[in-house]
């Protein structure tokens, strides 16, 4: 089973309501992933726009 991303922020989610933007659409048509451990000293997590440490997709179709 493939997992589930939260369609407005990337976040791999196994929940029914994403944690960090509490949204409720998902979609598991996404490819590549990135672990952010530092948000804030991470150079692709600043140009990617992410705001909180996990598990992201790089892209989601």
């Amino acid at each position: 089973m493939k997992k589930r991303i939260c369609k407005s922020c990337k976040l791999f989610v196994e929940e029914s309501e994403c944690p960090l933007c509490k949204g409720n659409q998902f979609n598991t048509s996404w490819q590549g992933r990135i672990n952010v451990l530092d948000h804030e000293k991470s150079v692709v997590s600043r140009k990617m726009g992410l705001r909180a440490a996990g598990e992201y997709a790089l892209k989601s179709r």
